[in-house]
C-alpha cells in the first residue's frame, strides 16, 4: 500500500513521463522544414533532447531530481514555444 508521499511520487512521475513522451511524439510527426521554417533548433536536434528527457525521467524515476528537473523544463519549452511555431508554418496560417 502506498503512503501519501509515495502516491505523490507517483502522480508526478506518471505525469511528467506522460509531458515528456507527447512532446517527444509530437517533434518526430512534425515536418522537419517546419522547424527551420519557423527559426527553432533542427527536428533531429528536438528529438534527441526530448528522446533524452524521456530517458532520464525513466532512469531517475523521480521528476525532482537534478536531470528530472531540466527534462521536464526542455519539454515545456518545446510545447509552449516550438509546437505552436512548427504547427503555424506547417499549416501556412497564424495558427487560428
Amino acid at each position: 500500500m502506498l503512503s501519501f508521499q509515495g502516491l505523490v511520487y507517483a502522480v508526478l512521475f506518471y505525469a511528467s513521463l506522460g509531458l515528456t513522451a507527447w512532446a517527444l511524439v509530437d517533434a518526430l510527426i512534425r515536418p522537419a522544414a517546419g522547424y527551420v521554417a519557423a527559426g527553432k533548433l533542427t527536428k533531429p536536434g528536438w528529438a534527441a533532447i526530448l528522446g533524452l528527457a524521456v530517458l532520464v525521467i525513466v532512469a531517475f524515476q523521480n521528476p525532482l531530481s537534478f536531470l528530472g528537473l531540466p527534462a521536464i523544463i526542455a519539454a515545456v519549452v518545446y510545447l509552449v514555444d516550438v509546437r505552436p511555431a512548427v504547427r503555424g508554418v506547417s499549416r501556412g496560417g497564424s495558427g487560428w
